[in-house]
């Protein structure tokens, strides 16, 4: 399949011809302000299998459908609780993701994947609102990217993973938040964040009061609500820990490493790089004091390793307060929760 790239400079006519794809049951890449989205129409079954089928996602995996406007939520949502709407006034257009009941018959099943509840969300990036308008139908619309690899934050993220999957990529430039939108069931009383991220639980309960996190809640042998919840997330080609202590710890794990024969590689903050003495790659993605900028550049930061020689990646920890809540969400599934710190060192 060959992959038409559009740049949004060529002008407004490849907003319809994008458009006329994803009506047509096609796949369209397209910027959001959390990351690219890979589209294709909600109502249809086919067009949704080629989502599964170019990103290698499991079908278990339930997809967020996006929207223009909310009044399309009357074609395929049962119900909008208060709290939802007092969220959706606050936060919409934005990075905000309601789990919310459907009605039957309307959505293609695997988009649910037999879920009774579907996420949805109205994304505040002007290219991606725009082509939502123009198709004018709910759009299924999941990371673009392979299923597991760190998510896209460029054009350039997609043609890697899906250039020859996929139908056509629209090049928006880089994202804004950087990381997937917060999903938040507001099925139940209290309303349960599924998956951390652009908007903090500060932010929500604000809005609505207490709200609970899903991993407080003991896990279930079942299909997950939402994205990012049951597998392995985010990882780049090396293996990722997470590192906690401060540069002389570091340092020792760095020579454990390279003892073993590894090309060391780390991901991390300004700061800590400029006490790091090892002579080994340093990927910066900011200062710990702009944890905007950190949540921006950590997939572009992960994804730089698999250009490089990089055998073992070491992570820094961040501070879960707002969004960082989200970066080491990301973070600890990218590791598979493997983390080093003073009851757990690297194996010589």
């Amino acid at each position: 399949m060959e992959t038409k790239l559009w740049n949004i400079d060529q002008g407004k006519e490849i907003y319809q011809e994008a458009a006329e794809l994803l009506r047509s049951g096609e796949t369209v890449a397209f910027p959001t302000e959390t990351v690219y989205g890979l589209g294709a129409d909600a109502t249809n079954p086919d067009a949704v299998k080629q989502i599964y089928e170019a990103k290698g996602r499991p079908s278990d995996n339930p997809l967020i459908v996006h929207i223009a406007d909310a009044k399309q939520m009357q074609e395929f949502i049962a119900e909008v609780p208060e709290k939802a709407e007092k969220l959706m006034e606050a936060f919409w257009p934005g990075p905000l993701t309601l789990i919310l009941p459907i009605k039957p018959g309307v959505l293609a099943e695997s988009v649910t994947a037999g879920l009774k509840t579907v996420g949805v969300r109205m994304p505040v990036h002007p290219v991606g609102l725009e082509l939502l308008r123009i198709t004018n139908r709910p759009i299924a619309a999941p990371s673009a990217n392979r299923s597991g690899r760190p998510s896209p934050t460029t054009a350039r993220h997609v043609e890697e993973d899906l250039s020859g999957r996929i139908s056509a990529i629209i090049d928006g430039g880089s994202t804004g938040v950087g990381l997937e939108s917060t999903v938040l069931d507001v099925t139940s009383d209290t309303p349960v964040i599924l998956r951390p991220g652009g908007v903090s639980t500060e932010q929500i309960e604000e809005v609505i009061g207490e709200v609970r996190s899903a991993r407080n809640i003991p896990k279930k042998e079942e299909v997950p609500k939402a994205p990012g919840m049951k597998y392995t997330h985010y990882a780049p080609l090396a293996p990722v820990y997470l590192v906690e202590g401060g540069a002389a710890f570091w340092d020792k794990q760095i020579k454990r490493g390279l003892d073993r024969g590894e090309k060391v590689g780390l991901l991390l903050s300004d700061e800590l790089a400029a006490e790091i003495r090892e002579p080994v790659m340093k990927i910066k993605i900011g200062s710990r004091a702009q944890m905007d900028e950190i949540a921006r550049r950590l997939y572009d930061g992960l994804r730089l390793f698999d250009h490089t020689d990089t055998t073992l990646i070491l992570a820094e920890t961040f501070s879960k307060d707002g969004i960082g809540d989200a970066v080491m969400n990301r973070l600890e599934k990218a590791a598979g929760n493997k983390y080093l710190n003073e009851t757990s060192e690297l194996p010589r």
